[in-house]
């Protein structure tokens, strides 16, 4: 026995960062390193294969402390190991008995708070019997036109310990102000109330567009009832204003652009809080950001730590005291990595982004169920959403490390980098005459479609594949049993339960188009909402004079073009009763084709085209007759290089000649190019082509019509 201390690598050198590089480019054999193995994201950021001390300094961490300025590493010195995070379901079904039971079902199995949106209707200021409303009621959302609508659907909702959070765009205050009714009525106390308003009138114009007032009154009224929440709730349990960058996430943004647009948001309403009268420490706590993840973890746990960082260092610039500083942060799975297709592997994208959310120290987390993409959620995907966090807290207890990234070298970096990035886009908005006037000239849009269709160009090559629609698509994937609610019905239901709260109302609409300053606004719309007072009557009385108006930012799922194909093969096999079909022209024996026949199955299937095989041919006659008897017109030669030089330049001659009209070879065709063209191969499909440039010319040579 010996006290020494074990030195497992005390026989051995140290090894160095320079004498890694030695033996990397020893291996890449001349391939630049920068290229082969240094991957950029497409703020620019050089992301590293191998990070070690010498890209984050060992002493005087600049993250700093859990609870501590920067704030980087969380938000509370206990991070959220003591209770671990609020699990937030969405619920968004128009059905409200349908509602009513996906809520109790959520509070009785593990979720700690209710994120409620209201239906396109309601988002747009009307009630759901309004003829204005016919297309729009049901759709996205909740119809809930009165308080009565509110007090029927939390019926069995215990307010006093769940807390409610509400979306519902342009017209959040008066969703604010019908759930501070409904505390009133069901006798809630000011220090048990619980919620979030999600007042983001930069967000909602950023979204659809317009506002139904002007920018500044817009956000006078946001400042208004921030500014009555915070002395009317003494504990901030209720958070007034959010800041959700989904709007810009979901039409394409950058992680930096999306941080960016969300402080500079944030910049905008410290300044309309402060206008109104509250203190900077106030406003700071009146605000929630709302975040969304995709499904890269190292940028969506850096994200969440470079948003602390930054809003920390802008609360400092402006005054705040250092509690104050620190942000809420909400994330939620983002609906643009969401597939129709293949849904099933949507469960690992939420379970990617869920895990990144937590390890990044997200405050509240929302999943969504895996089927969001293709209309009403299920029973069974929403319980997973909610069992995914469950498992992810439980069992797994992310929560019990505070800021596990931390001292991690790869992510402290990325979290500086990313930061840094995103804060000089953050200046560069500012410049300009910060977010409003950023969004109603355009530029924000302008910059995030640029990065949209650099992501979209490396979605279509397969850089940046997606797996079970442009990598391992599967045509026979069976569809997701999905609800779906009788709308008609529902409106015809409203319009009803709506005749008797206006045949019972006694608000006074005038008190509240009258009131002599905007700051009681929030105190007379909560008192017209209690008296029976509708939404559509508050937004006539509130929304006077002429709206705001900018460029829409339309949302986008990253699956979408790759999903039109299928969609349009499934026309197509529906009106002709087959799928197109491409036959694929194996050369040789089985080990010389089986890689790329198999490479170039999973290349047409992306595009819903079924693959016919071939028999391994070395006669060009035999290929032809194969050929003939597939029913198709299209054809792929798939083989060896080696092969090809022997056989290719025949086979394409004869394929031809039976009456091909769009012949492919798997592989690049280097220097016999010229001879396979002249041969008659119309195009070449390899790892780094134009898959989806190739699959739209396949579907027009195969009469698929585009949808």
């Amino acid at each position: 026995m010996t006290d020494d201390p074990l030195r497992l690598a005390g026989d051995f050198p140290p090894a160095t960062h320079a004498d890694w590089m030695a033996m990397v480019e020893k291996a890449l054999d001349g391939a630049p390193f920068d290229k082969k193995l240094v991957a950029r994201t497409l703020d620019g950021l050089a992301v590293q294969p191998l990070y070690t001390r010498e890209h984050w300094p060992a002493e005087g961490d600049p993250s700093g402390m859990p609870g501590a300025m920067p704030f980087t590493r969380a938000a509370r010195p206990l991070g959220q190991a003591q209770s671990g995070w609020d699990i937030r379901q969405c619920h968004a079904n128009p059905d409200p008995a349908a509602t009513r039971s996906a809520i109790a079902e959520d509070l009785e199995n593990g979720v700690t708070s209710l994120l409620l949106r209201l239906d396109r209707a309601g988002r747009a200021g009307l009630d759901a019997d309004a003829d204005a409303a016919a297309d729009l009621f049901g759709r996205d959302g909740l119809s809930l036109s009165s308080v009565a609508d509110w007090d029927a659907l939390l019926a069995d909702v215990d307010l006093t310990r769940v807390p409610i959070a509400v979306q519902a765009g342009a017209r959040a205050p008066l969703a604010a102000a019908m759930l501070t009714a409904l505390w009133c009525q069901r006798g809630v106390k000011e220090e048990q109330a619980r919620g979030a308003f999600h007042i983001d009138p930069l967000g909602a114009l950023a979204e659809t567009g317009r506002l139904p007032t002007g920018v500044d009154d817009a956000l006078s009224l946001m400042a208004a009832v921030a500014h009555n929440a915070a002395r009317t709730f003494p504990t901030g349990a209720v958070v007034a204003v959010s800041v959700d960058s989904a709007a810009y996430y979901d039409a394409g943004a950058s992680e930096a652009q999306d941080l960016a647009c969300a402080m500079a948001t944030g910049v905008a309403y410290l300044r309309a809080m402060e206008a109104a009268g509250m203190s900077l420490d106030d406003a700071c706590r009146q605000i929630q950001f709302s975040l969304s993840l995709g499904t890269d973890q190292y940028l969506s746990i850096a994200k969440l730590r470079a948003a602390r960082l930054m809003w920390a260092r802008i609360a400092e610039a402006c005054g705040a005291s250092e509690p104050a500083r620190a942000a809420r942060l909400h994330a939620i799975t983002a609906a643009r990595v969401l597939t129709r297709r293949d849904p099933w592997v949507n469960l690992l994208r939420s379970t990617m982004a869920c895990f990144s959310a937590a390890v990044g120290g997200a405050n509240a987390i929302t999943v969504l169920p895996h089927d969001a993409a293709l209309g009403q959620p299920t029973a069974a995907s929403r319980r997973i959403a909610r069992n995914t966090q469950l498992i992810l807290q439980e069992e797994s207890q992310l929560n019990r490390v505070i800021d596990p990234a931390g001292g991690s070298w790869a992510l402290e970096r990325l979290t500086e980098e990313l930061a840094g990035s995103a804060w000089a886009l953050f200046q560069d908005i500012e410049k300009g005459g910060g977010m409003a006037a950023a969004l109603t000239s355009g530029r924000i849009a302008e910059q995030i479609a640029t990065v949209r269709e650099a992501r979209r160009a490396d979605i279509g090559k397969r850089k940046a594949p997606i797996t079970g629609i442009s990598e391992f698509p599967n045509l026979g994937e069976p569809s997701p049993d999905l609800a779906h609610p009788d709308l008609g019905a529902l409106r015809d239901a409203a319009g009803t339960a709506l005749a008797r709260v206006r045949a019972e109302a006694t608000a006074d609409l005038g008190a509240v188009s009258g009131a002599p300053a905007v700051a009681d606004l929030p105190t007379a719309i909560a008192t017209a909402a209690i008296k029976g007072a509708t939404l559509g009557g508050l937004d006539g009385a509130v929304a006077a004079g002429g709206g705001a108006e900018s460029v829409p930012l339309p949302s986008h799922r990253l699956a979408e073009d790759f999903e039109a194909l299928r969609d349009a093969a499934d026309a197509h096999q529906a009106a002709h009763g087959a799928r197109p079909r491409v036959f694929l022209a194996t050369l040789g024996p089985l080990a010389q084709h089986t890689a790329r026949a198999t490479y170039t199955r999973n290349f047409v299937e992306a595009g819903g085209i079924e693959a016919v095989p071939g028999a391994g041919f070395t006669d060009p006659e035999a290929c032809a007759a194969g050929f003939r008897d597939s029913g198709t017109t299209a054809a792929v030669l798939c083989s060896s290089d080696a092969v090809y030089g022997a056989h290719a330049v025949a086979m394409a001659e004869a394929l031809k000649a039976a009456g091909c009209t769009r012949l492919l070879l798997a592989g690049r065709p280097g220097e016999k190019k010229a001879d396979y063209e002249a041969a008659g191969i119309d195009g070449f499909i390899y790892v780094g082509c134009d898959v989806l440039g190739t699959l739209r010319g396949l579907h027009a040579d195969l009469g698929v019509t585009s949808r």
